[in-house]
């Protein structure tokens, strides 16, 4: 069987542009374009930018991340050397991203996916009212809040976290959906939802209280409705080391104070 092709990308911090020259040489490495597993230099941003530009150009191929960022929740540990044998014995995590449709009070239409969470968020001083329909039945008729989020596994450890929201298993079929800062009710600590579910929330008195909608880092401002499913037809990949405990990482983050 011949090798896989590899594609190196860098974020342009200057840890990740000195890990890529110490990289360039113990490889034979292609075009971005051309590789059938790219390696991303970075940190979880980065990776999240590598996911999304294959998003955009309709192509995806395993990515294995190694850490260069602060976190790196989702990276690998950077070593030089043995990086193809590293590749080639790495566990693979497949992920389907969320696409959001938003619509706009003037009546526009855009259609984004996000790989961590949508949210929305409220614009100004005034605080967000949201109706949320789960699969066309209305679980909650009116949401006072700063704003809403729904979170994949994957995103679930980052603004879903720091909302309150639940920690996912990295592979479980679910959705986390957090309110922040619920003003009413007060109490509501958000829900765990199946993956498949279709959600829609639609802004109450929009005009007054305006909200926008973010898929990662793509923003629609003034939001009349957000409907956000799971898109089966896309699957993205990720590469982590036989040894890297990824799921275990996800279980102490819920011990942590």
């Amino acid at each position: 069987m011949s090798q896989p092709k590899l594609g190196l990308l860098a974020s342009p911090t200057a840890p990740a542009r000195a890990a890529r020259e110490q990289l360039e040489g113990l490889a034979d490495w292609v075009e971005p374009e051309q590789a059938d597993i790219l390696v991303a230099l970075g940190g979880d941003g980065f990776l999240l930018q590598t996911l999304h530009r294959m998003l955009a150009e309709g192509r995806t191929v395993p990515v294995f991340g190694m850490n260069l960022g602060t976190v790196g929740f989702l990276m690998n540990e950077f070593r030089a050397e043995g990086l193809a044998d590293r590749i080639k014995a790495a566990k693979r995590f497949k992920l389907h991203p969320l696409i959001m449709e938003a619509r706009s009070l003037a009546g526009d239409r855009q259609i984004f996916p996000a790989i961590n969470e949508i949210s929305l968020l409220r614009e100004t001083r005034q605080t967000a009212k949201i109706e949320i329909q789960i699969d066309g039945r209305v679980r909650m008729e009116e949401l006072v809040c700063d704003g809403v989020l729904v979170a994949t596994p994957a995103g679930s450890t980052a603004y879903n976290l720091s909302a309150n929201g639940p920690i996912l298993p990295l592979g479980s079929d679910l959705l986390a959906l957090t309110p922040i800062s619920p003003f009413r009710p007060r109490r509501w600590r958000g829900a765990i939802l199946p993956a498949k579910s279709r959600i829609e929330f639609h802004m109450l008195e929009a005009g007054k209280r305006p909200v926008s909608a973010v898929a990662d880092q793509r923003e629609v401002r003034d939001v009349a409705s957000v409907t956000v499913s799971t898109d089966r037809t896309v699957t993205l990949e990720l590469l982590f080391d036989p040894d890297y405990a990824l799921d275990d990482r996800i279980v102490m983050e819920q011990f942590l104070a």
